[in-house]
């Protein structure tokens, strides 16, 4: 889900479906856990099933992780494309969009996964995938070509020596689109907006999934980007480096938060308000809890 952008609950009750609890012949013997057949572009390996036509062709994994993440890849198709306009918790709004854009022909497709979601409480995993998301802790999958290598901090331990083996965390990342990677006094990687440049269109130069570039910062939907606008490629932090800040004339909670790269509940949280209201030219921000 964290990877993806799709929800957890989703993916787990369409493979449990899909492969009657693993218990299918597909799901033994071809590890295919979501019955994908192999289709013209389909290069690995191949198990036969009687389907719609009898001796089909299905693919053949050589674990049941490549058959989820095969599974994450072909809902990215465009065909499925409006799915994630949808909010990544509303199940049943998932459920009810694979129905409708013809990922299975039976009527109660969509009913049949809500029921094995809510039976069996699978949306309890989709918190988890937010709160992977939101550590940037990414799961690496094997040969995958990423255009942006970000290298997941799995650890703080890990993240420390990362830091240390690379000197300057800058040349972990490359773009296609030739941004400059930038570091914050609070080391998180972040670009500069352009003009032309769209949250879309990051999201795509980094190989990431919009959602997950927008829960790094706190963007909502309608966010048109402006040219001079900062992006961050990794999570705000709980804390800013500087310990307050002053406000300055047309500031708000969201434009403070992105400047001191601290995440924006948090940062509310800190000064006991909410994000809609106002902030007072002037006023002394606390950027991070007392010691």
């Amino acid at each position: 889900m964290a990877l993806h952008g799709i929800p957890a609950s989703i993916t787990l009750a369409q493979g449990i479906l899909e492969s009657r609890d693993g218990n299918s012949r597909l799901a033994k013997e071809g590890n295919n856990h979501f019955g994908i057949k192999c289709h013209a572009d389909w290069k690995g390996g191949r198990i036969y099933a009687d389907d719609d036509a009898l001796n089909e062709c299905f693919r053949q994994y050589r674990s049941a992780r490549e058959s989820f993440d095969d599974h994450s890849d072909f809902l990215k198709k465009s065909r499925y494309s409006s799915l994630f306009e949808l909010e990544i918790t509303d199940y049943k709004g998932w459920a009810r969009g694979l129905k409708s854009c013809g990922y299975a022909t039976s009527p109660e497709y969509a009913q049949l996964l809500i029921r094995i979601i809510e039976e069996n409480k699978l949306e309890q995993y989709d918190e988890q995938g937010l709160m992977l998301a939101d550590k940037d802790d990414l799961p690496r999958r094997a040969g995958n070509k990423v255009k942006a290598r970000i290298t997941p901090e799995t650890g703080k331990s890990n993240a420390k020596k990362n830091r240390a083996a690379s000197g300057d965390e800058r040349q972990e990342i490359t773009l296609s689109g030739n941004h400059e990677v930038l570091v914050s006094d609070n080391r998180i990687k972040y670009i500069v907006a352009r003009d032309g440049d769209t949250r879309e269109s990051i999201a795509r130069e980094i190989d990431l999934n919009v959602f997950i570039l927008d829960r790094f910062n706190d963007f909502d939907r309608t966010k048109e980007l402006k040219p001079g606008d900062i992006v961050y490629l990794q999570p705000k932090r709980m804390q800013a480096e500087n310990a307050e800040c002053v406000a300055a004339e047309g500031d708000s909670w969201f434009s403070i938060s992105q400047k001191n790269g601290i995440k924006l509940k948090r940062l509310c949280k800190l000064n006991n308000t909410t994000s809609d209201k106002p902030v007072v030219a002037g006023a002394r921000i606390v950027l991070k809890k007392k010691a």
